[in-house]
C-alpha cells in the first residue's frame, strides 16, 4: 500500500464503529452474566479478529486476554477447516492451542459476509468455576494439566446453524459447580459474540464488503506506520532486566527467576523481546501459556510507548517475540499446568519489561506495578442457608494493588494488577454480601505503602471478611509476599503482600502466599495487596506533593522527614505548610548522606 491509497477519513470512521461494536459486546456480557466475577468485577474481554486470524480491535479489553485472541481464532479455523459455516459458535479454553488458561472460557463466532468468512467475534470471560478438584480456577499446586481436573475445550463447536449442541452443555452442567450460574454466563458469552456478528453484518451492508476489506488493509497499515514512527524515535539499545516470583513451598524454595532482553532497532523499526533465557517448565500451575507469555510482554512494551498507538496486528508486526519451547515463560511443553498463567508470572513479565524501558533515560518506562492475587481476590465457596443450603462459588475482587509510578504522574489507586492495567472493576461490598453469606469488615487504603519517588507508587488496599453462618472455603495464589514491586531510577519499592487468618478469639496466624483455608463462623481473613513502586528519587519530589503526602498519608512527621526531607511549620489555623528554606537545606543534607552511603 502507498500513502496515496490510504483513506484517513473512512479509516477513522470505520475504526471507531468497530470499537463501538466491541463496547456493545462488552455491555451485553456485563449486563447479562450471572457470576460476580463477570458482572461485577468485569473479568472478561471482547475483541474482533479478521477471517485470516489477525487481531483487528479490542477497545477496552484486558491486555492479558486480548493479545492472544488471534491464536484462538486460528485454532478454530484449523480445526473446522472447510466445515466452518455461518451459524457456528465454538467454545475454547485450551492453553495449548492459544488460550490463556483453562479458567477463561472463550466464545468464537465466525462472521460471514456474502459467503466469505470476514471476521471472528471473540468474547472471553473468566469463570467462577471450571470443574477443578478444588473450588478455584487457580490450581497452583497442580503438577500437570491432568491434575488441574478442568474440562478442556480446544475450539469445540457448541452451536451449528444457530442451534445449541446440548451434549456440550450437559457435560459442563454435570461437572461445573453451581451449574445454573455457569449456564447463565455461557449464554451471556454467546450472546455477546452474536451481537457482534449482527452489527458487523450491518456495517458491511452499509458500506459494502469491498470498502470494509479496504478498511482492514488501511487500518493495519496505519497502525504499523504509527509503530514504526515510535520505534524510530527510540535509541538503538539493548535492555536487560530480571525479576523473581515468590518462593512456592519445597517445590520452588528460591522462587521463579525471570529474565528479559529487549533489543530496540530504530533503523529497521523493530523491537525484539527475548524470553529465551528462562528456566524450564516447573511441576506446578505457574507456567505461562504461549498466549500469556506473549500478552504480558507485549503489554509491557505498549505501556512504555505512545499510548495512542493502536493495539492490533499492524503494530504487533513491529515486535518480534522470542519464546523457548518448554520454558516457564515461553511455550509450555504438554502436559505442564498453566492454571495460574494469567496472573503471577505474567504480572512479573509486565513489570520487568516496562521497568526495563526506564533504563533508556529519565522520562521512559514505568516502575513495577503492585501484584498479588491475595485475599482481596480470593475464590470463595460454600453453602448458603438463605438459599436452602444451596452452593455458591465466586471470585472476589474487593481490593486493588497499587499502580506504578510513571515519569509524569503518581500511580493510580484502582490499578488492580499489571495484567489488567486498571480495566477491571472492584466489587461492590453490598452486592457481594447480598449474593454470598459473608460479611466484609473493612476495605481501606493503607497509608505509606506506595513506593516513594519523584512520582510515587499508589498505596495498597487492605481487606477483611468472613462467613456469616456456614463454613467458607477461601483460596488464592498470591505473589509479592517476598519480592515486592520495585521502583526505578531511584524510586523505592512498594509494600509487600501479607495475609492472616484471625480466630474468633482474635488470635492471628500469618498465612503462606498460596492459601487454601476454611473459615468458620466468627473467623476472618485479613490482608493487603502490594503497593506500586516509585519512579525517580524521592528527594526530587515536588514540595507541594510532599506536603500532600505528609498530611494525607503518613502517620508521623518523622517518617516524612526520613523519606522526603521536609520541615513543617504549624500556622495559627492549625494547618501545616512547608518551611521551604529548612526543607531545601535538609534535602541537601539527606542527599549528601545518601551519596556517601552509595
Amino acid at each position: 500500500m502507498t500513502i496515496q491509497e490510504f483513506d484517513p477519513y473512512m479509516t477513522a470512521v470505520i475504526s471507531n464503529r468497530i470499537d463501538s461494536i466491541i463496547r456493545e459486546m462488552t455491555n451485553t456480557l456485563l449486563r447479562s452474566a450471572r457470576s460476580g466475577v463477570i458482572n461485577s468485577a468485569r473479568d472478561f474481554s471482547c475483541s474482533i479478529c479478521t477471517g485470516d486470524n489477525r487481531l483487528l480491535a479490542s477497545a477496552e479489553g484486558l491486555p492479558i486476554h486480548i493479545f492472544g485472541s488471534h491464536l484462538q481464532t486460528k485454532a478454530m479455523t484449523d480445526f473446522a477447516g472447510d466445515t466452518l459455516a455461518e451459524g457456528d459458535c465454538f467454545l475454547h479454553n485450551d492453553p495449548y492451542t492459544g488460550n490463556t488458561h483453562a479458567g477463561d472460557h472463550t466464545y468464537l463466532v465466525p462472521v460471514f459476509v456474502e459467503g466469505e468468512h470476514l471476521f471472528t467475534a471473540v468474547a472471553k470471560a473468566h469463570q467462577a468455576d471450571i470443574g477443578n478438584p478444588l473450588p478455584t480456577t487457580y490450581m497452583a499446586g497442580a503438577k500437570d494439566q491432568y491434575a488441574e481436573g478442568a474440562l478442556i475445550f480446544p475450539a469445540v463447536r457448541i452451536q451449528r446453524d444457530y442451534t445449541m449442541i446440548d451434549d456440550i452443555v450437559r457435560m459442563c452442567q454435570s461437572r461445573i459447580r453451581v451449574p445454573g450460574q455457569w449456564y447463565g454466563d455461557f449464554l451471556a458469552g454467546i450472546g455477546s459474540a452474536r451481537i457482534a456478528e449482527r452489527r458487523l453484518k450491518e456495517l458491511c451492508e452499509k458500506y459494502g464488503k469491498a470498502t470494509i476489506k479496504a478498511f482492514i488493509d488501511h487500518w493495519f497499515y496505519y497502525s504499523e506506520q504509527r509503530m514504526i514512527n515510535v520505534i524510530k524515535a527510540l535509541p538503538k539499545v539493548t535492555l536487560k532486566n530480571s525479576g523473581k516470583h515468590d518462593p512456592f513451598g519445597e517445590l520452588l524454595p528460591d522462587g521463579i527467576p525471570l529474565n528479559v532482553e529487549i533489543r530496540i532497532d530504530p533503523d529497521n523499526a523493530m523491537i525484539d523481546v527475548d524470553l529465551m533465557d528462562n528456566i524450564d517448565n516447573i511441576d506446578c500451575g505457574f507456567n505461562e501459556s504461549e498466549a500469556c507469555a506473549s500478552a504480558s510482554t507485549i503489554a509491557g512494551v505498549f505501556n512504555s510507548i505512545d499510548t495512542s498507538v493502536p493495539r492490533n496486528a499492524g503494530s504487533f508486526k513491529r515486535i518480534n517475540l522470542l519464546l523457548r519451547e518448554g520454558s516457564v515463560a515461553g511455550k509450555p511443553k504438554f502436559p505442564h499446568s498453566c492454571s495460574v498463567s494469567t496472573t503471577n508470572v505474567a504480572d512479573r513479565l509486565v513489570n520487568i519489561v516496562q521497568s526495563a524501558f526506564a533504563q533508556i533515560g529519565d522520562g521512559s518506562g514505568l516502575a513495577e506495578g503492585g501484584m498479588g492475587l491475595g485475599a482481596g481476590c480470593a475464590v470463595v465457596s460454600g453453602k448458603d442457608l438463605r438459599n436452602g443450603d444451596g452452593d455458591y462459588v465466586n471470585q472476589l475482587f474487593l481490593a486493588n494493588s497499587g499502580g506504578p509510578g510513571s515519569p509524569s504522574a503518581d500511580g493510580w489507586l484502582t490499578y488492580g494488577l499489571p495484567v489488567a492495567a486498571g480495566l477491571m472493576y472492584r466489587d461492590s461490598v453490598e452486592i457481594d454480601e447480598l449474593k454470598h453469606p459473608m460479611q466484609v469488615h473493612y476495605i481501606r487504603v493503607m497509608s505509606g505503602t506506595g513506593g516513594a519517588g519523584r512520582f510515587r507508587g499508589a498505596p495498597a488496599m487492605e481487606v477483611a471478611y468472613g462467613p456469616t453462618d456456614e463454613p467458607m472455603e477461601v483460596l488464592w495464589p498470591c505473589d509479592g509476599t517476598v519480592f515486592p514491586p520495585r521502583g526505578v531510577r531511584g524510586g523505592l519499592e512498594g509494600e509487600k503482600c501479607r495475609h492472616f487468618k484471625v480466630s474468633a478469639n482474635g488470635n492471628a496466624e500469618e498465612l503462606e502466599s498460596v492459601a487454601a483455608i476454611t473459615l468458620n463462623k466468627g473467623e476472618i481473613v485479613k490482608g493487603n495487596q502490594a503497593g506500586g513502586g516509585g519512579y525517580g528519587s524521592p528527594l526530587e519530589r515536588d514540595p507541594k506533593r510532599v506536603l500532600h503526602d505528609v498530611l494525607e498519608r503518613y502517620e508521623t512527621l518523622e517518617r516524612a522527614r526520613d523519606i522526603y526531607g521536609v520541615v513543617l511549620v504549624e500556622e495559627r489555623s492549625g494547618e501545616f505548610a512547608l518551611d521551604l528554606p529548612k526543607t531545601t537545606a535538609l534535602r541537601g543534607e539527606l542527599a549528601g548522606s545518601a551519596g556517601a552511603r552509595a
